[in-house]
Parts: C-alpha cells; structure tokens; sequence
C-alpha cells in the first residue's frame, strides 16, 4: 500500500503538521463531571441504544484535546443520543469528508487531520461485530474477536499506531472483563502480552513513543495478570505483576509502579500472604503519593485494609478504612487513571464489606456487600455478581439462610453473563454451608438452582 504513493511524494516537502487545537465546545457538554465519571455516562448511553463502546477518560481526553478530530460511527450515534439537539460541528467535531476518504485526499500537500485510529482492534463497526460474536460463540467468541492485535514485524520499529494498539487492547480486556468475567479471556489475552513486549523489543523512533508503549504494555501485563488471578491461576497472576512491576521500575513510571503493587497487594490478600499485602499496598501508596489522585490513595489504602484485615489487625484495619473513605470524600480528580474506572460507591463498600468478612463480622460484611450491589452501575455485571456472592457467604454465617439463600439465587442468574471460577468457587461454599438449612424453600430452590448449573 506504501509503494507509489510514498514514491511519487517523496521529492515534496511534506506540510508542517500542527498541532491539534483543543475541542472546548465537547469539553462544555462534559460540564462538572470528571473524564471518567463523563466516560461511565458515555458507556450508559451506549446501552441504552445497543452500541457497546470501551470509553474511558483517556478517550474523552484525546477527544478534548482535539486529537481526535472526528469519532467513528458507534461512537458518533452515541454521541447524538446523549445530545440529540447537537451536529457533530455543534460538539465541536470536524465534518467526517475532511477527516478521510476523497474529501482528505483533496486537500494535496497538506496533511489530514487526525481522525479516531481504526488499528486492528477498533473499527467502525466494532459493536455490530462484537454483538454478534457474542450471540453465536458466547464470550470465549467475543474475546477472540475483539483482542487481537497484530503480531509485530521482523525489522520493523514501533510507532505511535502500535502504541495506540496495545493500548486499545487494554481497554477491551477490561471491558470484555467487567462484563464477562475473566475465565473466557485469560488464555486469549497471551497473545497481545507477547506482542506488546515483542514491540518493545524492536525499539521505537522516538523516547515519547517508547514511553507510551512502556506503560501500555505494563498496563497490559497487569490486565493479564488481573485475569489469570480472577481466574485461580495465582502463580501466572504474580509472575505477569512482577513483570508490569519491572517494567515500571525500568521506564521510571510510578503510576505504573502504583497499580503493579496495587494489584500485588490483591493477590497477596486472596494467596493468604497477608503480610505481603500489607508491605506492597504501602510501597503503591509510596508510588502514588505525588500522582494527585485522592481516589487512588484511596483505594490503596482499601488494599492495606485488607491486609491488615488478613492478619486479624483490628485497629490498623479500621484506620485505613477510615483513611480510605476520607481521602474517598475529596471526590474524582483529572489525575485518576484511566484503569479506575471500576471505582466508586460500589467497590468502596465492597471492599470494606471484605475486610469485615476476614474479621468475622458477618452481618457487617453482609450490609456493605448489599449496598455495593446495589450501588454498582450495570456496566460492571462481573462486580454485580461479586458483591451479590458475598453478601450470600456473609448472610449464612450471620445465620440468615433464606436471605443467603435469595442473594445466592440472584448471584446465579448473573454467571449466565459472567464466567469467574472466584465467584462460582464462593457460590460453592455458600450451597456447602446451606445443606443443613436445606429443608426451606429458598434454600432447596437455590440448591437445585446450583446443582443445575454445575
């Protein structure tokens, strides 16, 4: 595709590229709410008309920057549905014509404006496509489809397309995983892994690049790693986390660090190294602490929490509880990463509801889990379905089986979305639990319920 028109080109001096000015008047509809509080409302307009778009506060910050100039159609539909008062000029958008195609091509030396990238993991009709890969294959199809990211060239050295590649890869794991659950992703999530790392190896024409491939491809092994840990594979998970954490060690990045150790801090929780928990919690909040993003520190203080909730620490439990809710208060902030998207309300009680579970307060654990599902937007149907498998395990210890019972029924009728051997394996020791109680009705329906599905 290069061959005669990079030839025939070759003796013009190319057009100084400028700048993209920034789109103020898409920055105006976003109004008070933050990148990704305004991503999260971009994500329940799609829904509300079937599209399925992957937007996070990175997106909505290349679209205010003017680095996209244009968005693709799915994203262009949802965008009519939010304002359907406004043209795309309204939004401050540039008409499709002089974006790409024959309208672009017109304008001779100078060179197009930049339109959203279609790499070989976004297109225009990526909703179309992924809707029906679901309906026919289910979510091992889905994942197949929308992951793929081309095996890097011999010889070839990466660029900006390839950085935008692997971090369009990212997204859509975490999109596939908060709504499908990571069983039917893990194993289809190894090859954009090995691909990244290969891009690194190749090197890159410019530092900018290389650093924006760096931390995609370390935000990627976290993805990874996050998969493999839903998923029960504990040694896969810290080896990938160990490798996002090397990765950020050597580009110097401490949000990268950060997250590395957040999820380090997880794992070492679920693996009953508790102590471990505590030590990389504290070393990610080191990481973070000049990174400007109270809702971080917060959530790193929830997996220090949860630590200390592991080593039967009462009192430093509850103190990095009450520090993870103070520091929650100071609301969302420009600085939030993009991967935080999961964080508010909901996993803010989920979370506590786990801490008071490791330390016996049942019927605690049992209300904050409640109210996590409760809170929780839909988007994240894999976290609806935690919450709801918790307050289940925490209401039959607290000795309520028909109310454990209702929520494990509930928790059940989700996995037919969400594929996790974490939240099957809780559901399992709930049915273990309720045998005894198996004489009431919604115990024995939830019972035939689990054994069904088994």
């Amino acid at each position: 595709m290069a061959s005669s028109a990079s030839s025939s080109s070759s003796a013009r001096v190319p057009a100084a590229r400028h700048a993209p000015r920034p789109n103020t008047a898409f920055r105006e509809l976003r109004g008070t709410l933050s990148p990704g509080e305004f991503a999260a409302a971009v994500r329940r307009a799609a829904r509300d008309i079937g599209e399925q778009v992957s937007c996070d506060a990175r997106y909505i910050g290349r679209v205010e920057s003017g680095e996209i100039r244009c968005p693709n159609y799915a994203y262009e539909r949802v965008f009519r549905h939010m304002f359907p008062d406004h043209s795309l000029g309204d939004m401050g958008f540039s008409p499709r014509e002089s974006v790409r195609g024959r309208g672009a091509r017109a304008q001779g030396n100078a060179p197009p404006p930049r339109a959203e990238p279609h790499h070989p993991v976004d297109t225009t009709e990526e909703s179309d496509v992924l809707r029906r890969a679901f309906m026919t294959g289910g979510p091992t199809a889905l994942a197949a489809t929308s992951l793929g990211l081309a095996p890097a060239r011999p010889h070839h050295r990466a660029g900006e397309s390839e950085a935008a590649a692997v971090e369009e890869a990212v997204r859509r794991i975490r999109l596939l995983d908060d709504r499908h659950g990571a069983d039917s992703l893990y194993q289809r999530a190894a090859q954009p892994l090995r691909t990244a790392y290969a891009l690194l190896d190749q090197g890159t024409g410019r530092q900018s690049t290389a650093d924006r491939l760096q931390a995609g491809a370390g935000e990627l092994a976290i993805s990874v790693g996050w998969l493999a840990h839903d998923s029960g594979h504990f040694a896969d998970a810290r080896s990938h986390y160990a490798e996002a954490l090397a990765t950020a060690r050597v580009s110097g990045d401490p949000a990268l660090e950060a997250h590395a150790f957040c999820n380090t801090a997880f794992l070492a929780r679920d693996a009953g190294r508790p102590r471990e928990a505590v030590r990389a919690a504290q070393a990610a909040q080191r990481a973070a602490k000049h990174l400007s993003s109270p809702r971080l520190l917060s959530l790193l203080a929830l997996r220090e929490a949860g630590g200390w909730a592991g080593l039967g620490d009462r009192r430093n439990c509850e103190e990095a509880l009450l520090r993870a809710h103070s520091l929650f208060a100071r609301g969302p902030s420009d600085a939030d990463p993009e991967w935080m998207s999961f964080y508010g309300e909901a996993e803010l009680e989920g979370l506590e509801a786990q801490c008071r579970s490791t330390l016996g307060e049942w019927g605690r654990a049992a209300e904050h889990a409640r109210r996590a599902a409760a809170l929780q937007d839909p988007h994240f149907a894999r976290n609806t379905a935690l919450f709801t498998a918790e307050q289940a395990g925490n209401l039959v210890r607290a000795g309520a089986p028909d109310e454990a019972a209702d929520a494990g029924s509930r928790a059940l009728g989700l996995l037919d979305q969400v594929q996790s051997s974490r939240i099957r394996g809780m559901l399992d020791t709930t049915a273990r639990l309720l045998r005894r109680y198996e004489r009431s009705a919604p115990v024995k329906a939830f019972l035939e319920h689990h054994a069904a599905r088994a």
